[in-house]
């Protein structure tokens, strides 16, 4: 039906009859001339539409936006005057000699070009929005980077396994997706949180290097960079080192980032976790920001402000300061509405100290706060910050994720501002970087028991295996994330490979042998034999995407996405069962409005 892509005909088709498909973006009627603007996937060309062919120019008369329509034509040069450097065809026009549609439409709810679209109206008219060269290109970039990617693993010895995507329900961190199994009574399969079981099992049996880019899930909250059903780029691979799988797939991704955009990342830094929260407040830090958080724990132990000094005193608590260059010109209330962002994560306010003649000390100090802070204290908080004339600190003061996750945000968030653009508090398109040496475990949000901080198959580091039955905090794990702009692209870990281990740390969470069995006496028992040293990274395929386009939200790199209360809007997903269905499966609901 066509003989090339409507974005496609340049001027190397001159003078040559051609056929397209497309739909009608737009048409305009310049006194007696009809002018239809074709568009298909590679783009748009213009098409003219002369009164000469009667049958063909009352059909263009009728044509509305959105008509998938074929036309027959010669390719000729644009006036002079006229042509369009914008696009790729904008040099040429076809001179339309036969015109069919295909297939008319009824008038679209929204203009294609319309650039203020509301999301909700976006997600339920999802096929016309995909419609859009905004998302037509998104979505041909994330096809561009999947093969880029396959041809890297490819040459570097990958094989392509799939996974079982109904599998067994194992805490892997969030809450799984249950399917109720209509055959055994009761029972229910999961959803993959990802394959990471299984590509430790594919290691001991011997496959050496796999990866998959697979379908994950998980029934958790949902924000801007999350969705309950993803895709990850997952890997893995026996007899690497730690240092030896960072090299390998931080060459993944550069070269990726090359091949698919042109951009050049250079090579990872790598930062320790715990330098990362002391500095950045964050695991995941965006070093484009040039701003520090400043360790004052210590300094505020004996200051009269018990604001600061009851968490310099508690087990928990963390005491920062943040300067940030030329703040004193910020006014009261850019301060107040920064006060009320970090309230977001926790925070009950924010302390701040305006630097107008740091000689001085005390006397060269605006603030509410600096009456209740000691001379030597003031001093330090100076000499710490490393604070100038016309500076301002922020200061966060509660237990130490609260401020980790609220100054954390709140130095991005400064950085971000037209302020901190304008005042060079932010620098450079790209940042990567490996964090590494986290923690093995946390504590549970009650304090009663350990958590893993990445997964429980995450080898300690050599010699720390010792402490997880004796002092688990103390445990560091082989386990390493990648990180650009601020956003995690990726985490993975040297796992454990002998069941020996494995079986501490399970005891470590207070997973006991009969438990474990049950669980995962399959990965236990397949460690028996003679399993290899192993280890991997998971990548967030729509994380990558996003980076890339630019986009701030999965949904616009993904074709038909859920909203942040996981509904499929274009298909009303989730929708109610017929009785028949939950019967067959064994389910009976409750009256969940009584209860």
């Amino acid at each position: 039906m066509r003989t090339t892509y409507c974005g496609l005909v340049t001027e190397a088709l001159l003078g040559q009859t051609v056929s397209l498909c497309g739909w009608v973006n737009r048409r305009r009627d310049h006194g007696g001339v009809i002018f239809v603007d074709l568009r298909d996937r590679e783009g748009y060309v213009q098409v003219v539409c002369d009164p000469d062919r009667a049958d063909m120019f009352k059909l263009a008369e009728s044509l509305r936006n959105e008509f998938c329509v074929q036309i027959k034509g010669l390719v000729r040069a644009r006036p002079e005057g006229t042509t369009n450097d914008s696009l790729k065809s904008g040099k040429v026009e076809v001179l339309c000699h036969e015109l069919t549609v295909l297939n008319p439409s009824v008038t679209p709810p929204f203009q294609l070009d319309d650039e203020n679209l509301s999301e909700t109206t976006r997600l339920m008219h999802r096929v016309l929005d995909l419609r859009r060269p905004y998302m037509q290109n998104n979505l041909r970039l994330r096809y561009k980077v999947t093969m880029e990617v396959r041809k890297f693993l490819d040459e570097n010895g990958f094989i392509d396994v799939e996974t079982p995507m109904l599998t067994k329900s194992t805490p892997e961190g969030a809450r799984d997706y249950l399917v109720p199994s209509r055959v055994h009574d009761g029972m229910f399969f999961a959803l993959p949180q990802s394959p990471q079981l299984f590509k430790q099992l594919l290691m001991v049996a011997g496959f050496d290097r796999y990866y998959q880019i697979t379908k994950c899930f998980r029934d958790e909250d949902l924000r801007a960079d999350r969705q309950p059903e993803f895709t990850q780029i997952d890997v893995e691979t026996s007899f690497l080192k730690e240092e030896e799988i960072r090299t390998m797939f931080e060459g993944m991704i550069r070269s990726t980032f090359k091949k698919a955009i042109d951009v050049e990342l250079g090579e990872f830094p790598v930062m320790k976790h715990a330098d990362a929260m002391r500095l950045y407040g964050s695991d995941k830090p965006d070093l484009r920001v040039k701003l520090e958080l400043t360790e004052l724990t210590e300094v505020m132990k004996d200051v009269d402000f018990k604001v600061f000094s009851g968490p310099a005193n508690a087990e928990d608590g963390r005491v920062v300061g943040l300067r940030v260059p030329g703040g004193g010109e910020m006014s009261r209330g850019e301060i107040d509405g920064y006060t009320e962002f970090v309230k977001i994560y926790g925070a009950k306010g924010l302390a701040w100290i305006k630097v107008n003649e740091a000689a001085k000390g005390r006397e060269g100090l605006q603030s509410p706060i600096v009456k209740n802070i000691h001379d030597a204290a003031i001093a330090e908080i100076l000499k710490r910050t490393g604070a100038a004339d016309g500076d301002l600190i922020f200061f966060g003061a509660d237990k130490a994720k609260i401020v980790n996750d609220a100054i954390g945000a709140l130095r991005v968030k400064v950085g971000h501002s037209e302020f901190g653009k304008a005042r060079g508090l932010i620098e450079g398109k790209w940042k990567p970087l490996w964090v590494v040496d986290f923690p093995m475990f946390e504590f549970d949000e009650d304090g009663q028991r350990w958590n893993a901080v990445h997964h429980p198959f995450t080898s300690p580091k050599d010699g720390h295996e010792d402490w997880l039955e004796t002092d688990p905090g103390r445990c560091v794990a082989k386990a390493y994330d990648a990180v650009l702009n601020g956003i995690e692209l990726g985490g993975g870990s040297v796992r454990i490979h002998r069941e020996e281990v494995q079986s501490k740390v399970f005891r470590a969470l207070k997973i006991d042998a009969e438990e474990a069995q049950a669980k995962f006496g399959f990965l236990l028992d397949a460690l028996q034999y003679g399993a290899p040293p192993h280890g991997g990274i998971a990548i967030g395929l729509d994380r990558f995407v996003m980076l890339m386009t630019g986009a701030e939200s999965l949904r616009d790199v993904i074709a038909f996405p859920k909203t942040q209360r996981a509904q499929c809007l274009l298909t009303q997903a989730p929708s109610p069962v017929d009785e028949k269905q939950l019967r067959e499966l064994h389910i009976k609901l409750r009256n969940t409005a009584a209860a």
